[in-house]
């Protein structure tokens, strides 16, 4: 048999690799990552029932090595590269998110594992960014563009070498897998020259700064990584004493008894020494740190409710203000996990308790009985996937103070399936189902 190392351990290596890498390039992302550790460790120290709930459901070990990553690509050949380079590490195309109506021309997925199993291991995500050519108003640069991103590779030969090996045997064992690891990492390095000269630098960073981003560089460098706090409210306030400035607003949903999807803030990106092709000097802002807040994932229904809260609240200028205005909209949420629950706004793990386990629902027993009884427990389960406004406010925030707030473009699905190769997952039948399967081992259908 095979001795192959298994995706989630390529998953981790990389993970960790990724974050030791970007702790160098950008510095200040570390201090970030020690006070997200400071504060989640005195949270668990004041509530012992949410560190032995996390603990019990299993949540617990993931908390540290939890984090995400976000990146861009040019062309259809790079994301449909990317994603044979991810499915090594056990991560899928999940969701589609369309950020060209808030003015970024990008449209995107999220690379994630899915089963119950991995994400316990290691919940990493990259949130993946395709550029959109056509949105490039300009046909001159739209062309030179296009130009530009056929002439590079993003991958080293080794790299793909090693991706094509695994399709092919099924596998990578440890010595190749580690390779593997290095080669994929200089996908994502940072590169201090830019593949072009000045002036085409500051024309496609006059159509939108992010597509300068995207074109001018030899690799699709990582622009951020996420630890996953329990307390984000508390990380915004402490920042500045670590000599970090955030963002002005958290992006999501209000801080609440029951969290409920995504809550992220950042700090401003670095603006940063480049080197263009015809030997000028210039600089270019990108990178960022950011962190998240992930609460309880949420039905077809919840999220309707969600989507129509947010609409209303609108955003504003001083986080303190925004976030009271947005707890006053959202208290037409509910915010117990019973209501939660009973109403089907949100999804839930279900699991037997010791008491469960040595009386076992028999046919015909009602769920909420069991779960009355102390024979079930309900777990909430932890949103893994991202919001389309949330991603596009911490885009914005990151692109300067003349980032365009225009709509533009339209979703088009279809066509990034097209370029990814396959269709992405939807992430509602993912919760339904793995909601469904707990159930069924419980002994509830």
């Amino acid at each position: 048999m095979d001795n192959f190392q298994s995706a989630d351990a390529i998953r981790t290596r990389f993970s960790q690799a990724m974050s030791r890498m970007y702790q160098q390039e950008v510095p200040q992302y570390g201090t970030l990552m020690q006070l997200v550790m400071t504060v989640n460790e005195r949270c668990l120290e004041a509530d012992v029932g949410l560190k032995n709930r996390l603990a019990a459901a299993d949540e617990l070990s993931r908390l540290n090595v939890e984090r995400h990553g976000a990146i861009r690509v040019g062309t259809a050949e790079e994301l449909a590269m990317l994603r044979q380079m991810f499915a090594v590490m056990g991560m899928y195309p999940v969701g589609y998110y369309d950020l060209s109506q808030a003015g970024v021309p990008v449209h995107s997925t999220a690379f994630r594992p899915v089963s119950d199993t991995a994400l316990r291991r290691n919940p990493f995500r990259v949130f993946t960014s395709l550029l959109r050519l056509e949105l490039i108003e300009d046909e001159m640069l739209r062309k030179k563009a296009t130009a530009i991103l056929a002439a590079r590779d993003i991958f080293t030969p080794r790299c793909r070498q090693l991706i094509l090996q695994h399709q092919q045997r099924g596998g990578l064992h440890a010595e190749d897998a580690a390779t593997f690891v290095d080669e994929a990492l200089e996908t994502f390095r940072w590169h201090s020259h830019s593949s072009v000269d000045s002036a085409t630098y500051q024309a496609l960073n006059q159509q939108h700064r992010l597509i300068a981003d995207v074109v001018c560089f030899p690799g699709c460098h990582i622009n951020h990584l996420t630890p996953r706090t329990l307390d984000i409210d508390r990380v915004q306030a402490m920042m500045p004493s670590r000599g970090i400035a955030p963002k002005t607003l958290i992006e999501g949903p209000p801080r609440r008894q029951v969290p409920i999807l995504l809550r992220q803030t950042s700090f401003k990106a670095l603006e940063e020494p480049i080197r263009f092709k015809d030997g000028h000097q210039g600089s270019h802002t990108a990178r960022f740190g950011e962190i998240e807040q992930r609460g309880i994932a949420l039905t077809a229904k919840g999220r309707a409710l969600y989507d129509r809260l947010l609409a209303e609240a609108g955003s504003g200028q001083d986080n303190q203000q925004h976030q009271h205005h947005l707890a006053r909209v959202f208290r037409d949420f509910p915010d117990d996990e019973v209501t939660l629950r009973q109403q089907q706004l949100a999804w839930f793990h279900y699991r037997l308790s010791e008491k469960g386990q040595s009386a076992p629902p028999q046919a015909g027993e009602e769920l909420e009985a069991l779960i009355a009884e102390g024979r079930i427990v309900a777990d909430p389960v932890i949103y893994e996937d991202f919001l389309p406004v949330s991603a596009a406010g911490i885009f914005q925030s990151n692109l300067g103070d003349r980032a365009q707030a225009r709509s533009s473009g339209h979703a088009s699905r279809a066509s990034f399936e097209q370029a990814l190769g396959v269709k992405v997952l939807d992430e509602m039948q993912l919760y339904a189902e793995r909601q469904q399967l707990s159930l069924q081992r419980c002994g509830v259908m």
